[in-house]
């Protein structure tokens, strides 16, 4: 966190900044972590993790990133089939984010528009006076991701950007999810009306890696994708009057306050 103080709140931190969030550095790291010399990083990652080795499958590791996209057991991730619930589609920490005139308002974070991290007005309109969740997952986090509802998605679209961290520190300092990679899609769902799904590169991440750019049915649950190293961010946008949040959620996140919570998990459900 000394570090990221340095790098974000003083002038030669954030001169440093600069190549440290470019995706050329990105992917020279992404090559590494993909090699099979990577391995050697393999026990103290997991020891300074504090990963519970118990839940994952942790046999046939060719590389770091192996390791780091590592797959859970079977069961232990169950999906709620609910049809009026609405589920997380990670793990991670979970704020939930008014967005008022088109701008998301998070307590202690800089604020940004849906417009500016979407690059599309019409879309951006659908979402105003709905909600945004905001699902960051740290490094000890299980880094596979699924669609987060039953319907049909659209093509994918991939927006360039840089890498900031997205640690909380750098949330202050600026609108990070307007300015790094991310991608999304649209789902047409019965329940929840159109939901856009994102994935948010982040410092180190070499790659969004979901399965399917095209337009095609999916299932809630079903797995999307997986972030390589780095801690990541999944955005859920939600049309206004479609879905009623967990209370608990929605006072912690009113005190900027995030709330654990895991792939499948409910957080809230249709109005």
């Amino acid at each position: 966190m000394e570090v990221l103080q340095f790098l974000y709140h003083t002038a030669p931190g954030r001169i440093l900044l600069k190549p440290l969030c470019s995706r050329t550095l990105s992917k020279i790291c992404g090559a590494f972590l993909n090699s099979r010399p990577s391995k050697v990083l393999i026990p103290g990652f997991l020891k300074s993790s504090g990963i519970d080795t118990e839940e994952y499958e942790m046999d046939g590791f060719t590389c770091f990133n192996d390791c780091f996209c590592r797959q859970i057991k079977e069961g232990r991730r169950p999906v709620d089939r609910d049809p009026s619930h609405m589920v997380s589609p990670s793990d991670g920490l979970l704020s939930v984010l008014p967005i008022e005139e088109g701008v998301v308002i998070p307590v202690k974070q800089s604020r940004f528009t849906v417009e500016g991290m979407l690059k599309d007005r019409k879309l951006a309109e659908r979402y105003r006076g709905g909600l945004c969740l905001v699902y960051r997952l740290r490094v000890n986090h299980f880094h596979r991701y699924g669609y987060v509802e039953t319907g049909r998605k659209s093509k994918n679209r991939f927006i360039s950007g840089k890498l900031h961290t997205v640690q909380p520190i750098a949330l202050e300092c600026g609108p990070v999810f307007m300015e790094n990679c991310r991608e999304y899609t649209c789902i047409k769902t019965k329940q929840f009306g159109v939901l856009t799904q994102m994935e948010v590169g982040a410092m180190l991440v070499g790659k969004i890696k979901n399965y399917e750019k095209g337009a095609l049915d999916v299932t809630r649950g079903e797995e999307k994708g997986t972030f390589l190293y780095g801690g990541s961010t999944i955005i859920v946008l939600v049309e206004p009057g479609k879905v009623k949040i967990d209370p608990a959620i929605l006072e912690a996140s009113s005190r900027g306050e995030e709330t654990p919570v895991k792939w499948g998990q409910t957080v809230g459900q249709t109005l």
